[in-house]
């Protein structure tokens, strides 16, 4: 098969190579990302395009790279500039609209979106939904919004297309992670100030006793992007390990103290520190945290034949070691986490939190 995928050098990306690159797959395999990688490893058995899905152009760019297409996985999001969000929601929001323009425009055969839980509205947490809950997103964070607002992009080509359109694909994963990407994670989260070393040796983890959150393996969800693309399936899947991932679940794979710290007093200091430039991540993402429901993956068994190989505590501490072991990958956005680079770029480029490219 021919498969183009946005993003494919990012997290799920890369871990989607690894499965659909595998000796008894034959896929010609397209790359479509900012900056594309060094064609090396991994990335290797990729043609890559370098196109930044925020430009007006992005539509016409990409229905030639989509020509000829029998699936289209859409990974592509943008994570920083937290206090860009005009930008993140052109490559975001306005990406999905190009895709799915170029995606018409070339009778690509199937289209493959990742959404998230954060599509999800409030008001069940702690508690399973499926695919039916509402995805009008949590209205406090920039990122469910966006995610939201995507959907809501993809409801309007269904509606006024039907079966005559694209067929398309929503995955909605929880909290997706992995060893490989603990570099780039760490490069979004933590100030540059701060070595990833520091993360797995916490002796304390001051949070919310109440925390309830779905997690899975980014192979894991691979693993479900490559079997809707051979089935052909369509419509939304929830996809998420077990357990749900808790405070003591965190704390026991850091080895730390668990401390209850309600979550109205760290949003406050995760919004006084954002607002301080002391840290790079919103508070809409603690919103967030404290807000999404879990996730019921009936359908994604029964329709898919998925069942997620790692657990989520499992899931957990293959990143966490990851972190402690600086892990990363050759690419862009995963490569190795360097404090001396991201100071030297927050004093001569701007802080993450304000530059496109982080």
């Amino acid at each position: 098969m021919r498969i183009v995928i946005t993003g494919a050098s990012g997290n799920v990306g890369t871990a989607l190579l690894r499965r659909l690159s595998r000796a008894d797959a034959h896929h010609e395999l397209i790359g479509v990302v900012r900056r594309p990688p060094e064609p090396t490893g991994l990335y290797a058995g990729v043609r890559w395009h370098g196109v930044d899905l925020a430009e007006p152009a992005a539509a016409s760019e990409l229905r030639t790279i989509f020509e000829g297409a029998d699936a289209v996985v859409h990974l592509a999001w943008g994570f920083q500039p937290t206090r860009n969000t005009e930008y993140l929601t052109k490559l975001g929001v306005g990406g999905t609209t190009a895709v799915l323009k170029a995606a018409h425009a070339a009778s690509v055969g199937q289209l493959l979106h990742m959404s998230s839980v954060g599509t999800y509205a409030g008001g069940r947490y702690g508690e399973r939904v499926d695919e039916s809950w509402s995805t009008s997103g949590i209205p406090s964070s920039p990122y469910s919004r966006d995610k939201s607002a995507a959907e809501a992009v993809l409801d309007g080509y269904e509606n006024e297309y039907g079966d005559e359109g694209v067929g398309i694909t929503r995955m909605r994963p929880g909290f997706i992670v992995q060893r490989a990407a603990a570099s780039g994670l760490m490069r979004y989260a933590l100030p540059g100030w701060v070595p990833m070393l520091a993360v797995p040796l916490l002796p304390v983890l001051p949070l919310d006793r109440k925390l309830c959150i779905p997690l899975v393996h980014a192979d894991d969800v691979a693993e479900a992007f490559s079997s809707a693309i051979e089935r052909r399936a369509t419509g939304a899947f929830n996809l998420a390990a077990e357990p749900p991932i808790g405070r003591a679940e965190v704390a026991k794979v850091l080895g730390a103290k668990q401390i209850h710290v309600p979550s109205g007093v760290l949003g406050k200091l995760v919004d006084v520190s954002w607002r301080l430039r002391a840290q790079p991540i919103d508070r809409g993402w603690l919103d967030l945290a404290f807000s999404v429901p879990l996730l019921d993956c009936s359908r994604a068994r029964t329709e898919l034949e998925w069942q997620p190989r790692w657990t989520s505590t499992e899931a957990l501490a293959d990143v966490i070691s990851g972190v402690a072991e600086e892990a990363h990958t050759d690419s862009p956005p995963l490569r190795r986490r360097s404090m001396v680079e991201q100071l030297h770029r927050d004093l001569t480029e701007g802080l993450m939190t304000t530059r496109h490219l982080p």
